[in-house]
């Protein structure tokens, strides 16, 4: 199983808690998500989110297609992190580490997706031709939407990148 990493950062111009506020709070992930994903919340969910904490979306990835996709939080350290992991859905492994920092000026927000891919040699095809694009897109259409919710500085220092797999 060939496991893939994909890193961003992005500095946000807003406390620690007003960034942890943010996003452990469920229904704001509606906000940060392409439209083109037409993503939906399944399930009811608290104002804040909690370790252990199931949640139930659909998602239109590829063609319109609906695809369920069911995550568990499974770490949290108020303020600075919280993981959420897949369960059910699209990938074979999907593991989404969420950290903020506390930085002059505001926090350093980073996220750390490790993920993994069904079908062997078809689906690293399809890694490079099509997921990892999208992947990008929607992280590149969060630091706008991020961007637009809470400003940024002249010297914004987002950069996201693609990690080579150690083995």
């Amino acid at each position: 199983m060939k496991i893939y990493t994909i890193k961003y950062q992005q500095f946000l111009p807003i406390d620690i808690e007003q960034a942890w506020t943010f996003f452990s709070t469920p229904k704001n992930l509606e906000k940060i998500t392409p439209a083109w994903l037409n993503f939906k919340i399944c399930s009811v969910l608290p104002d804040e989110m909690y370790a252990g904490m199931i949640a139930l979306y659909h998602v239109h990835p590829v063609a319109g297609i609906p695809i369920s996709w069911t995550t568990e939080i499974t770490h949290m350290q108020h303020p600075n992190f919280f993981v959420d992991e897949q369960r059910f859905g699209p990938y074979r492994f999907w593991h989404h580490q969420h950290h903020f920092i506390e930085v002059a000026g505001g926090v350093e927000m980073t996220d750390i997706v490790d993920y993994a891919l069904s079908f062997g040699v078809v689906g690293r095809c399809f890694h490079s031709c099509y997921i990892k694009r999208k992947l990008e897109a929607i992280f590149s259409f969060r630091r706008l939407a991020l961007i637009r919710y809470f400003g940024s500085t002249a010297d914004e220092g987002s950069k996201p990148w693609q990690k080579k797999p150690s083995c």
